[in-house]
């Protein structure tokens, strides 16, 4: 048994080829809500949809979100609508005021879907009414995202870090920003100055992700500030991370980071963008999976192999060397 922490696309990449090593019945996934958004009034989970299209069978795998082959008709149509009324596209994010006005796991990420800013397939935002449809009917997220593995036919079990508000709020000499509006609206252009994670101090962890916890944990090539940070913010998932064993793969190779703005992020949090940063963000880290070329010296345990995660055959070699490193301190 295992669990994985799940955020981006590192975790989804190494699930992919995984099952050989790591077998869907016997391993479950937690993933970050920090980046959901509320856009339209629907709400959307990616780190929680990229996991549950992927074990479904109907993840794009080019880009790694999104369901394959979606069309876009209604996200095209927000656009030409926009366009002829002469309205700014976004992201259009509402006011203060209305960011903590009705469902609460909205919280602090309601964005207008005047233009919607993220592309949203079609077959993709049919789950999203669902989702947010269910929710309205007060069942939990934890509930909601069990019934849409139940409907993607998905044998893992998939979990959502927390059923309370947390944000992750990315703030800039310009102004704070969600993490979408900064990465995706904007390409993870702007200066960082500081990660907020509002809603945390707050925010508790469901019997089913302390459960879960009690299993070795595995971390894949993550984000450790928006990826794993949300997770480790909440008191309950630190304090159970500190108890059980955990390995992780490192997402840079020494100070080259695979992808995303990893590197950004670490080093406004004050950890240097390296490796050897992402075993001081790791306290709870008991050995790591660095690739072949990484001469970083940690004090931790550490496997060696080739972490790139270009296809299953990749994954399965990377969920292997995790295997190694569990049997090392589990």
């Amino acid at each position: 048994m295992a669990t994985f922490l799940a955020g981006g696309t590192g975790t989804p990449k190494l699930l992919a080829g995984a099952e050989a090593v790591f077998s869907p019945a016997e391993t479950t996934v937690v993933a970050n809500t920090g980046d959901d958004i509320e856009i339209g009034g629907f709400l959307v989970c990616p780190d929680v949809d990229t996991v549950l299209f992927l074990e479904g069978g109907i993840l794009d795998r080019t880009t790694w979100w999104g369901i394959d082959d979606d069309t876009a008709e209604t996200h095209e149509f927000l656009h030409s609508l926009a366009a002829e009324a002469e309205l700014d596209r976004g992201p259009r994010y509402l006011s203060a005021d209305r960011q903590t006005a009705g469902r609460s796991i909205a919280r602090w990420r309601r964005f207008s879907g005047v233009g919607e800013f993220m592309h949203i397939g079609d077959r993709d935002r049919a789950l999203h009414i669902t989702r947010t449809s269910l929710l309205d009917e007060g069942h939990s997220l934890t509930d909601v995202t069990r019934m849409l593995g139940d409907a993607l036919g998905i044998e893992r079990e998939v979990l959502p870090m927390s059923n309370d508000p947390v944000a992750s709020l990315i703030h800039t000499p310009e102004r704070t920003m969600h993490f979408q509006e900064f990465w995706v609206a904007r390409d993870g252009e702007p200066a960082v100055e500081a990660v907020d994670f509002r809603g945390a101090a707050a925010a508790t962890a469901t019997d089913a992700v302390l459960d879960a916890l009690d299993e070795p944990v595995v971390i894949g090539p993550a984000n450790p500030i928006t990826s794993i940070g949300p997770m480790a913010a909440i008191d309950e998932i630190a304090a159970a991370l500190a108890e059980t064993p955990v390995v992780a793969v490192s997402p840079f190779v020494e100070d080259q980071v695979f992808s995303g703005p990893a590197a950004k992020l670490m080093a406004a949090e004050g950890f240097d963008p390296s490796t050897a940063g992402v075993a001081e963000a790791y306290p709870f880290a008991d050995a790591f999976v660095l690739d072949d070329a990484d001469g970083t010296e940690l004090d931790r345990p550490t496997v060696r192999t080739d972490t790139t995660l270009d296809s299953d055959s990749d994954s399965e070699r990377v969920a292997r060397a995790l295997k190694e490193a569990l049997g090392v301190v589990a």
